[in-house]
């Protein structure tokens, strides 16, 4: 891959301008759900296609320099990179939510635990019926479906570009595989969006998959090679459009009853965000490029997994008003408390553990996921469960003379 200024973090070069489409997103995801952008959800679906894009151009890399690729290395790096936050946020939230939250938020967190121990919240929502648009407020795990999504992406992809990705035309059957699951995947929303409740639709992973899949389609060499032949001079013009089409579609888009989101909204969006991404990392030099790689949104971007994880348990937990103060005066304590929390994890948890720590690979790695996953269990099961009914008013009490 050529192009661009590429920034060193944490021991890696990353390109500045996929870190800073991070950060938008992610600002997208918090200012949606404190109430203020009706439309940030979409932010997910630009963290998927990167995610898509990211993983198959080092898969595809790995393939075209090795001659294959090690699949059980590529997800012990994925375990590395997600599961210590991801773990430690999941330890804390439990405690919290029994010294500060509500029965109800306590009882749905502790019933929401194991699913998310498993990389399946999303379906457990799905199958149990907790509307994502009108039950998320009750449920302090109910942003970690999307890791879910992520996760059985990550266990099922690399299959198929390691079967398909092989040989000098391994790329161009890689990105038919990614363009055709694309197309099906979006059919399927389309199917499933005209329910009442669009959850199954907005959190299945087959649903879902159209925006990780043409992401990787955007990592894959014909796409490259149609970047290629766009002219430098019109790169940022094309870029610029792209950009403000985005953020139009966070500011207009209206929630899940926004006419067409679910048939063909999203995979628009979804194209819009792979074309950009393709573009800047083909030209990351450019005028657009240089904004969205600037410092703040690059750093938020490093931050953003963090930042995701504990922005919704802290908007959950914080009370309405907090010391008197609500509105946009709450979202901005939130925001930073988040903020507080995200670099914390990323300093003391993270970073550690992903590139310093000889423990967390090979046979010490599964012994310390093991170990971390029976602490995980220690405290769900240390956790009192609230009793059905607490915090309710006593309707025999009320009518007693």
């Amino acid at each position: 891959m050529t192009g661009g200024p590429a920034v060193r973090t944490a021991g890696r070069d990353h390109l500045a301008p996929l870190d800073g489409l991070r950060g938008f997103a992610v600002a997208a995801v918090l200012l949606f759900h404190a109430g203020h952008l009706s439309g940030g959800f979409l932010g997910v679906d630009l963290f998927f296609v990167l995610s898509g894009f990211l993983i198959t151009r080092l898969l595809l890399t790995e393939a075209a320099g090795r001659g294959r690729i090690d699949l059980a290395a590529f997800w012990g790096r994925r375990a590395r990179r997600l599961l210590p936050a991801l773990t430690v946020m999941g330890l804390l939230t439990l405690p919290a939510a029994w010294a500060f939250g509500s029965p109800a938020l306590l009882g749905s967190a502790l019933d929401d635990a194991p699913w998310v121990a498993v990389q399946g919240v999303n379906w457990h929502f799905i199958t149990e019926r907790i509307g994502y648009w009108n039950a998320s407020g009750t449920r302090l795990f109910s942003h970690l479906w999307s890791i879910a999504v992520e996760w059985q992406f990550y266990l099922a992809w690399p299959l198929v570009v390691a079967a398909a990705g092989r040989g000098r035309a391994g790329e161009r059957r890689v990105a038919v595989l990614a363009a055709a699951g694309a197309l099906a995947s979006a059919a399927l929303m389309r199917d499933l969006g005209d329910a009442v409740d669009t959850t199954r639709a907005y959190e299945g992973t087959d649903t879902r998959a159209f925006a990780l899949l043409l992401g990787a389609l955007a990592a894959t060499a014909p796409v490259r090679e149609l970047c290629a032949r766009v002219p430098r001079r019109a790169v940022d013009g094309i870029c610029a459009l792209l950009g403000g089409g985005l953020v139009a579609s966070w500011v207009l888009t209206g929630g899940q009853s926004s006419p067409g989101l679910f048939r063909g909204g999203m995979f628009a969006h979804s194209l819009a965000a792979a074309a950009l991404i393709a573009l800047l990392a083909r030209t990351a030099d450019g005028y657009v490029g240089r904004l969205v790689g600037s410092a703040v949104p690059r750093r938020l971007g490093e931050w953003s997994y963090s930042l995701y994880l504990w922005h919704w348990p802290v908007y959950l937990l914080l009370p309405d008003p907090v010391f008197g103060v609500g509105g946009w005066g709450r979202t901005a304590l939130a925001i930073g408390m988040s903020l507080v929390a995200a670099v914390l994890s990323k300093v003391w948890v993270e970073d550690p553990v992903r590139f310093r720590a000889g423990w967390a690979s090979g046979r010490r790695g599964l012994v310390a996921l093991s170990a971390a996953a029976a602490v995980a269990v220690v405290v769900w099961a240390a956790v009192p469960r609230p009793h059905p009914g607490a915090g309710t008013v006593d309707v025999n009490r009320l009518m007693a003379p």
